[in-house]
């Protein structure tokens, strides 16, 4: 049963923001569906706009991703952003250029207000947009003219009036880009849209699939506690009954202090008796003993979730064909795991892993949640009427606080390291810093492209706005960082003592992580800080000075978590939780996370 039917198409060419642009359009009411690039006419012959997403190809090589290009004749408006500006201007006469300088961050942009665009209704002189591109239109097509731009590219935006046709080099669609959803917004009115999405719709129409796929089969639930899974449990039990839906949480020693206890007092409270935890901690811990790459440690993961879930389904007699698995499975963690099919793989989600893969090509599981957003999830929970401390829990990754500590075998070799250094500091002298690489790495995503880069420490007595300039230099000009961490304590470093430690996954550097993790939430909740903080992992990293460990705080703004920024806690309520995380032994230093999404990922792994 069709209750929403989309208006405009969005064409995916494997951008990390793809679905981003249709919760962008939802938040319009207006519903919009996403389609390949290869899409038949015929398949969106009812659209009354199309937009093209951005992706991690260059346009003019053999990674360019195949599209149909008829959708160029039709008489509707069309949005290009990012590639799909690219790919705009390529197919229709233009020239796209490698840039001498890659954006990644932010950005000005200086609107041609003479020329009077209706895409920028309502906008100033310059605002501020996210760029994050290698790529430029460096020629427009035939009839064609440039309505913005920035310092380092001169067709940022375009526009061919008559035909409605408009290229955005930058992102309009994220959180960064502060007005983007008035672009967005006079995009649909060019379309002509009418309003038709709604929360209470979606869950009538959630619903209808929900029944449609399940059938007469019932449904295996793993509840991890977090909003996601804990929503997701909460509509299958509405669309199907209690009866036909088994929830379980499986406890896998990576929680937090006192989570497990937690989350099935809290779960009792809600009235679920379809509601069971089983502890098996042992089987993970072990199974993940030995790893240090980040990605390995994932999927091992991701593989032992689904193995306990088998165990306790034959504890229980059931059979396993009556039984589809279900997930709590939200968009970021599709999109982050290659989750179309021109996206990069940034990381592996635990419920992305190739077991998963395997039953989802065999109809086994079921997500309700797969196309929203946590914003979005959270809406869908009050709809169910859940309470308000479940909906608004911070995010927590499924792998719990295994990502969170950093595991290392040796120090990861740095090529050319006196020369990045050397960099690092004339571009930290603009700043009154300094700097240097450390020899450990984490994820990234820059371009829409997953990097795996060392982060720079930064040094020296900074405000917040010197630590953000400083970050996007470094990360923008120095090609092997994807990350800045700036040095709370001790007040310096020597990188010639600095050591990395031959560490593992064990418990009781999870205790230790969980000691100091307890310590960070207390001191936000009790400074009341922690209302605009979207997610505050806590990291322990193998950085040794002597012979312990550092802690590496991430707290971030987002709404999403497709774009995030570094939060910027009181210097006072930074220096009062220093001061209690070095009381903790076995800690020798504390940084602070300053780098935004991108070219970060919030979580190191």
């Amino acid at each position: 049963m069709a209750i929403l039917k989309p208006q405009i198409y969005i064409l995916d060419f494997g951008s990390q923001y793809t679905h981003l642009i249709a919760r962008r359009i939802r938040q319009l009411n207006v519903y919009s569906e996403i389609k390949l690039p290869t899409v038949s006419l015929e398949e969106i012959k009812d659209a009354k706009g199309i937009i093209l997403s951005g992706g991690p190809a260059s346009v003019y090589d053999k990674t360019a991703v195949k599209y149909n290009p008829e959708i160029f004749k039709l008489k509707i408006p069309i949005l290009g952003l990012c590639y799909g500006q690219q790919l705009m201007a390529q197919a229709l006469g233009g020239k796209v250029s490698p840039g001498e300088v890659k954006e990644y961050g932010f950005a000005e942009l200086e609107i041609e207000k003479k020329k009077k665009s209706r895409l920028f209704a309502g906008l100033k002189n310059t605002e501020i947009v996210w760029m994050s591109h290698g790529d430029y239109v460096s020629k427009l097509p035939k009839e064609f003219e440039a309505i913005g731009s920035t310092k380092d590219c001169k067709a940022a935006a375009f526009e061919n009036k008559k035909q409605k046709r408009f290229g955005l080099q930058f992102h309009p669609e994220v959180t960064h880009t502060p007005n983007g959803m008035k672009i967005i917004g006079n995009f649909v009115k060019i379309c002509k849209c009418k309003k038709n999405w709604t929360m209470h719709n979606y869950l009538k129409q959630a619903i209808s699939d929900m029944r449609e796929k399940v059938g007469k089969r019932n449904v295996f639930m793993l509840i991890s506690g977090g909003v996601d899974s804990t929503v997701a449990f909460a509509l299958l039990n509405k669309a199907l009954g209690s009866k036909r839906v088994y929830g379980l949480n499986i406890d896998n020693g990576f929680l937090r202090l006192n989570e497990a206890e937690w989350i099935v007092k809290k779960m009792k409270s809600c009235c679920y008796a379809n509601f069971h935890q089983a502890d098996a901690s042992y089987e993970f811990l072990d199974a993940v003993r030995k790893i240090t790459d980040p990605e390995q440690k994932r999927k091992v993961i991701g593989k032992v979730f689904i193995d306990v879930q088998r165990k306790v389904l034959q504890s229980l007699k059931l059979d396993h064909d009556d039984w589809l698995l279900g997930q709590g499975t939200i968009y970021p963690d599709t999109i982050e795991t290659q989750g179309t099919k021109h996206a990069d793989l940034i990381k592996t989600h635990h419920n992305r892993v190739e077991i998963i893969q395997q039953m989802i090509k065999k109809g086994k599981i079921i997500e309700p949640l797969m196309h929203l957003y946590k914003d979005e999830v959270r809406e869908l929970g009050k709809e169910l009427r859940l309470p308000a401390d479940l909906i608004w829990r911070q995010p927590f990754p499924g792998p719990g606080l295994a990502v969170r500590v950093l595991c290392a075998k040796k120090a990861s070799p740095i090529k050319n390291v006196n020369k990045i250094n050397r960099t690092l500091n004339a571009i930290g002298k603009f700043h009154d810093v300094t700097g240097f690489v450390v020899p450990i790495k984490s994820v990234g995503v820059q371009g829409d492209n997953r990097t795996y880069r060392h982060p720079a420490v930064i040094i020296g007595n900074s405000s917040w706005d010197t630590l953000f300039k400083v970050s996007g230099d470094l990360t923008n000009k120095v090609r092997e960082i994807n990350r800045a961490i700036f040095l709370l304590y001790p007040g310096k470093i020597d990188p010639k003592k600095l050591k990395i430690k031959e560490t593992y996954l064990t418990k009781q550097r999870l205790d230790l992580l969980r000691k100091v993790t307890a310590i960070v939430d207390k001191a936000v909740k009790q400074k009341r800080v922690g209302m605009r903080i979207w997610q505050f992992p806590v990291v322990l990293a193998p950085i040794s000075l002597r012979g312990g460990e550092s802690i590496i705080l991430r707290p971030v703004y987002s709404k999403e978590a497709m774009t995030a920024e570094f939060a910027k806690i009181p210097w006072p309520v930074v220096k009062l939780i220093v001061k209690k995380i070095m009381k903790v032994r076995g800690i020798d230093a504390v940084f602070y996370d300053v780098t935004n999404k991108p070219p970060a990922t919030i979580e190191w792994e």
